[in-house]
């Protein structure tokens, strides 16, 4: 009886000590699960495990807090993605350019919900252009008779505007804005996962998201891998800031149709004007060595109106002359998965017709409706593929505004060329004569009409009037010769641009298959 009672003991004391073995060593497993968890987070695109430490949980990277990143990083927010930027420098900038906004501009900042970031930093209302040349001007006019009273250029000073649009992409709380330098793309197998960069105190770091977009400038370092840039310096600005003075055509841009190229005039505060002075080259007078201040006032100051005489002389006085190099790069992306180029980073034109911002801020409503329909970012491939249709449904706004610039500058730079002459001198009179012929290239101008086909029948129709000029009341030999070099001069300056632009896309963008492309399905 006893040695029953102690076999039992003996057989519940082994299946209890079995019991509880198995017990603990199923906790251990469940425990080590956990710890394995949050070491690693498995990609959706291809089920690669990254440490927690190096993964950022963006959906999309941004490379830059400029006007278009700053915009894009609020668009994509509102959106629901979660977005990292990364800035160089989260200061606020002092540029001398990007302080024009055209009327085509404001109604997509207004699109994007941007339009309260003009507010509270003075920012001037701007309805059109004054034209100067040989003493003479015309007045052109914004059409926006069509439009809401509050539809306007605007000009401003661009760092004013961009640390208010970097304020309110940081108010979303899934936007995250860091100050560091990207230093390279981070790329595996043909696909970019993410970006390297230093913080603001020097450490590496490594960021992935699904989608990285580069929108680090004019200067980017980052562009060489997504693009074939091919960069051009016509020409740099020299820019003053004219104090306490009115400009001749008030809430109007000025152009001065000057030599060796044009001056532009603007306002950018209520107090302030900016004055921007075209040097055709890379090489400008010496600022240092009192070169600059000499060539302003001998060559440039007697061509300015009367009225901002004595203020530019004391602007020059004061010192602060400022220069920058005006770039022009054609678009020619290499499509990369996982990564897109977007604002200066990716397309410049000349500076002269202030259309920069207005193609940055066109192209990110763009992509914002490509990306729309889309949950997951995680198929690279099949993005890549998909946002290939971006390259052309950008073409109308981007190839208007980008052939007017390069077409504008040439056509309004002196030469001694007599076919040149009567060009710049046709185009001034043809714009005098009011009308269509005043409020076409205009509406082109603000991107009210992003048409590059009426483009190019307005400046040959300044060509044809110039010719027309030429040869009345009597034509000669000699100026039937002027005006078939003309033609031939007019000709020689827009079908380069175009053909950089690409003609496809540009005049023909349905016929290009991407145009049609459809969201992956996910």
């Amino acid at each position: 009886m006893v040695d029953q009672f102690v076999l039992a003991i003996f057989l519940a004391s082994l299946l209890g000590f079995v019991l509880l073995y198995s017990l603990r060593f199923k906790r251990k497993e469940r425990a080590s699960a956990v710890e394995i968890k949050d070491e690693c987070v498995k990609s959706a695109a291809n089920g690669e495990c990254r440490s927690k430490s190096n993964y950022d949980a963006a959906d999309v990277i941004i490379v830059g807090a400029g006007v278009a990143g700053a915009a894009l990083a609020h668009t994509l927010g509102k959106d629901g993605r979660r977005v990292h930027v990364i800035e160089r420098d989260l200061t606020e900038p002092d540029r001398i350019v990007g302080e024009l906004l055209q009327p085509g501009g404001y109604l997509k900042l207004m699109e994007l919900g941007l339009e309260d970031c003009l507010k509270h930093i003075d920012a001037q209302r701007i309805f059109g252009y004054a034209l100067f040349k040989d003493g003479k001007n015309t007045k052109l006019s914004y059409p926006l008779e069509k439009f809401h009273s509050d539809v306007s250029g605007r000009s401003f000073h661009n760092g004013r505007f961009i640390q208010s649009m970097r304020e309110k992409a940081a108010s979303l709380p899934n936007v995250q804005l860091e100050q560091g330098t990207v230093t390279s793309l981070v790329e595996e197998k043909g696909t970019i996962k993410g970006v390297q960069y230093k913080t603001k105190t020097g450490e590496e770091m490594t960021a992935y998201a699904p989608l990285t977009i580069v929108c680090d400038g004019c200067f980017s370092n980052l562009r060489r891998s997504l693009c074939k840039p091919q960069v051009e310096v016509p020409s740099c600005f020299v820019g003053l800031v004219l104090e306490n003075c009115e400009l001749p055509h008030a809430n109007h841009g000025h152009v001065i149709l000057a030599d060796p190229s044009p001056i532009l005039f603007y306002p950018i505060s209520s107090t302030e004007i900016r004055c921007l002075v075209d040097i055709p080259g890379q090489k400008v007078p010496s600022i240092g060595n009192g070169e600059m201040a000499q060539y302003l006032k001998s060559i440039v100051a007697p061509q300015i109106p009367p009225e901002l005489y004595d203020s530019f002389i004391a602007a020059i006085d004061r010192g602060n002359i400022r220069t920058m190099p005006n770039r022009s790069m054609p678009a020619a992306p290499h499509p990369t998965p996982g990564a897109l180029l977007m604002g200066d980073a990716f397309n410049m034109r000349h500076p002269l017709t202030g259309g920069g911002m207005t193609v940055a801020l066109s192209d990110i409503v763009v992509l914002r409706d490509l990306l729309k329909p889309l949950k997951d970012l995680n198929d690279a491939p099949e993005l890549c593929k998909y946002l290939e249709s971006f390259y052309t449904l950008r073409k109308p706004v981007a190839s208007t505004i980008n052939t007017l610039a390069g077409a504008l500058y040439k056509v309004f730079c002196a030469s001694p060329d007599q076919a040149r002459k009567e060009m710049r001198q046709a185009c001034f009179d043809y714009l005098s004569l009011g009308g269509v012929c005043s409020t076409g290239p205009v509406s082109l101008l603000s991107g009210l009409n992003p048409r590059p086909l009426t483009l190019v029948l307005h400046f040959f129709a300044v060509a044809i009037y110039g010719v027309g000029r030429l040869l009345l009341p009597f034509p000669s030999i000699k100026r039937m010769w002027i005006g078939a070099r003309l033609i031939s001069g007019a000709s020689g300056i827009i079908f380069p641009i175009i053909k950089a632009e690409g003609v496809r896309q540009m005049f023909f963008p349905v016929t290009v298959p991407a145009y049609y492309r459809s969201p992956p399905r996910k």
